[in-house]
């Protein structure tokens, strides 16, 4: 590819940050709520018009499990959020606070509009400083440290100083253009990313008639769905489907259509999958209207706005998470979080080879017991001797198959919180992100409401 050399002053803001959080998702935004509680002037940058990322923007209106069915494993920012978005009437009509304090492998549904106030006020009473429709693009740095980024928006190119950074791009795009080291899923020897699914809001659903005996979900979607497709209904032959789910007395959230082979770190290849997943959307919405009780009525809202993209790019960090860690239940003296949801990894293709390798990945070899949890350690959101970087949410280190667990909203909520507090710390104690005291750090996150259960702390972090 030939280049083209951009030679231009930019603006350099006014004001010089504590910390700038790269990516408003759950991540990015417990990660600048956090630090800004703990006193730290923060910087918020989200591409879109709302914080919340996949939870908003991407109309995946549902938190997967946050207990292991005995207990709450996830504290902290994301279990005040679910708690408050209760209290106000904004969670799904079935829903109780023992879906996410104590019931096993449960989700919990909420209504969109809900969160993205939420998180708006949540963000201004800690002060952080949010601008909307606006990325990180480049950043200056020295060897392991970064002085500054990039950001573009409305008004042009600005170059912003901070002390620290948090990458929660969910893409790794601030580590990646700052030079650390990351793999890309589907490059370097890195297997092919999970395919996404663009997720949609539908209403008129009779869920009286239609739904679960524990309310969630529809009836029978998994094998009407293998139907449908015997009859010709689909222009693929995906029946894995993850279906419509309850969100308010006539919502649902839908939750279907793989975009097979879709590379999110590709523009060309995200711009075809947008319009093949609103195609597969019509497909699925007539579905649903022709074979689904309580869909006949069925109006489709709308797609999300954003991909629901699986898997990217992720960092080398300090350690990496394995799935050893994972079947061994382990548990490590940096914890930041712990965990129990299944390693769930789409099916690849609409094969029956595939379908029955995710059946039996889901049922067996994936998935934990209640009452057990395994650790997610502060190591995995440093980047291999990086000073004043960490990332927060799915471009963690770990490797693919316990990804497939620790991908999704809660996980990458307890990863936000720990980078924003460590940032905080590296801030006042200067000790950098790759040296951090890590018994001080989980210390901390125990007074803000983590559940972190390990018995023996360390001042070093797991390598």
């Amino acid at each position: 590819m030939s280049t083209f050399r951009l030679t231009r002053d930019i603006p350099v803001d006014d004001e010089e940050f504590d910390i700038v959080v790269a990516g408003g998702g759950p991540a990015g935004t417990a990660a600048a709520i956090s630090a800004g509680r703990l006193g730290a002037k923060v910087l918020l940058a989200e591409a879109t018009g709302c914080l919340g990322g996949m939870g908003t923007s991407g109309l995946v209106t549902a938190f997967d499990p946050m207990a292991d069915g005995e207990r709450a494993l996830v504290g902290g920012v994301m279990q005040e959020i679910l708690d408050t978005l209760h209290e106000r009437g904004e969670t799904a009509p079935h829903v109780t606070p023992e879906f996410w304090h104590k019931r096993y492998h449960c989700w919990t549904p909420y209504r969109v509009e809900g969160l993205k106030r939420l998180l708006d006020e949540l963000a201004v009473a800690a002060n952080v400083e949010v601008r909307f429709f606006t990325k990180v693009i480049d950043a200056e740095v020295d060897g392991k440290q970064v002085s500054g980024v990039v950001l573009h928006n409305i008004e042009g190119y600005r170059f912003v100083k901070a002390k620290t950074f948090v990458d929660a791009t969910g893409d790794a795009v601030l580590a990646d253009v700052c030079g650390a080291e990351c793999r890309e899923a589907g490059h370097d020897g890195v297997p092919e990313p999970m395919p996404p699914t663009l997720c949609s809001l539908c209403a008129g659903i009779d869920w009286e008639t239609g739904a679960t005996p524990q309310g969630n979900c529809l009836k029978d979607q998994g094998n009407l769905i293998v139907k449908a497709i015997a009859d010709g209904h689909f222009s693929h032959k995906d029946a894995h489907l993850p279906g419509m789910f309850h969100v308010g007395a006539r919502l649902g959230m839908l939750n279907a259509g793989h975009v097979f082979h879709m590379d999110a770190l590709r523009c060309r290849s995200l711009s075809d999958g947008m319009i093949r997943g609103r195609e597969l959307a019509r497909e699925y919405i007539e579905f649903y209207r022709k074979y689904v009780p309580g869909c006949e009525n069925l109006e489709h809202v709308t797609t999300a706005s954003l991909m629901g993209v699986r898997e990217s790019r992720r960092i080398v960090g300090e350690y990496e998470l394995n799935i050893d860690d994972y079947r061994a239940r382990r548990q490590f003296p940096d914890q930041i979080g712990v965990f129990n949801k299944f390693v769930d990894i789409h099916v690849h293709d609409d094969s029956p080879e595939e379908l029955a390798r995710f059946e039996e990945e889901q049922q067996h070899s994936g998935r934990l017991g209640k009452g057990e949890c395994f650790g997610i350690p502060y190591s995995i959101i440093v980047p291999k001797g990086w000073h004043n970087l960490w990332v927060a949410g799915r471009c963690n280190s770990s490797d693919v198959q316990v990804h497939g667990s620790i991908r999704v909203m809660p996980a990458a909520a307890m990863m936000g919180q720990a980078a924003g507090t460590a940032a905080m710390q590296s801030i006042k104690t200067g000790q950098p992100a790759c040296e951090l005291d890590t018994e001080a750090l989980v210390t901390t996150l125990r007074a803000n409401n983590a559940y972190l259960p390990q018995e023996t702390l360390s001042k070093t972090m797991t390598r």
